[in-house]
């Protein structure tokens, strides 16, 4: 299955070329160009000679990680986070290290050997190590080099009633949309942009957006979903199983009200259900792509997702169903002419 072989692929940013090697295979004999970037992002175009507006449609491949950046004479390794990780939930973690995928665990010292004021705390990124079982320094370094990248070490499963739980969803799930997309036909000029560098600041998509030179644009993203108990409404950001969810605002775009409403009336007519992201912090590729050029419209369709960053996440299958048939629907409405133009007339 796609998303299970994307999710437990190793792709931290600036790195994702495994994830690049599947996507390639993937999705080549369905599109009439394909190529990879000065940065390393993979674009693949659809009938960029057919008439009507050129649609680039985006999701980004890297996952966060961590880079080895020290040895210790034991022949533990240090390290810095390549992404947002959050240091509070990475002790004990299991990890996956370089090309060879070397199996290690995140430690740290031991709770009974704490002071009472350190159990009060999150343990720093400093005091944390990678431990592969190395005798010393030396015999670490004959399977480890410093520059080495590691991610969880996280197996795809289904979980309860209609999801699956896995490492990176964002953005796989969004790539593994795309991926389906571009099976597909369309009578409109179509760029698929598989980005690289986003969780290190919309790198890919920057450079992408400049090359494709888009008309339109749609960021296939997943998004914070924290609908758990004690969890007011209005802090929810998005439910699961409540489908593909709309950015309104996020913490570097304003949504195109104009293009938002467009889509929003898509998903009604074709029946297919939707939410509003209810939170302004994050961000995606759109936030690169909104501001290229003299500007783009467009917006970004969002898989909730619970434990966002985290070793394991979790997503519904319904709602990654649900996104794939509201892109489909999009690209219809637009290749029919039923996106309005006057509406961007002004």
């Amino acid at each position: 299955m796609l998303l299970k072989r994307l999710t437990q692929a190793m792709g931290p940013s600036g790195f994702e070329d495994e994830v690049r090697g599947i996507l390639r295979e993937e999705v080549s004999p369905y599109v009439d160009a394909i190529y990879t970037d000065v940065l390393g992002t993979l674009i693949c175009e659809k009938g960029r000679s057919q008439p009507g507006p050129c649609v680039m449609l985006d999701a980004h491949m890297d996952e966060v990680g961590l880079m080895v950046v020290g040895v210790e004479n034991s022949g533990l390794l240090r390290f810095r986070p390549l992404g947002g990780v959050d240091p509070r939930i990475l002790v004990a973690k299991r990890v996956r290290i370089g090309s060879s995928k070397l199996p290690g665990v995140i430690g740290s010292k031991p709770i009974h050997l704490q002071k009472p004021d350190e159990q009060k705390h999150p343990i720093p990124e400093d005091e944390l190590f990678i431990d592969i079982g190395a005798k010393d320094k030396e015999d670490a370094l004959a399977n480890v080099q410093l520059g080495d990248v590691a991610v969880f070490d996280t197996l795809y499963d289904t979980i309860g009633d209609g999801c699956v739980k896995a490492k990176s969803f964002d953005d796989r799930v969004g790539c593994y949309i795309l991926s389906e997309i571009l099976k597909k036909s369309y009578a409109v000029p179509l760029v698929g942009a598989f980005t690289v560098q986003e969780e290190v600041g919309l790198r890919g998509a920057t450079a992408a957006a400049h090359r494709i030179a888009p008309d339109i644009a749609i960021a296939l993203e997943a998004t914070v979903c924290f609908d758990g108990p004690f969890v007011p409404s209005h802090s929810e950001g998005t439910r699961l199983h409540g489908g593909p969810a709309l950015t309104v605002q996020d913490g570097r775009t304003v949504a195109d009200v104009r293009f938002l409403r467009f889509m929003m009336e898509t998903a009604t007519k074709h029946n297919i259900p939707y939410q509003l992201r209810r939170v302004k912090g994050g961000s995606n590729d759109f936030a690169a792509i909104q501001k290229s050029r003299e500007g783009v419209v467009g917006g970004a369709i969002s898989i909730p997702l619970r434990y966002m960053h985290a070793p394991a996440q979790i997503v519904s299958s319904k709602d990654v169903e649900n996104a794939i048939r509201l892109v489909d629907a999009i690209l219809q409405e637009i290749a029919s002419g039923n996106w309005v133009e006057e509406r961007f007339a002004n």
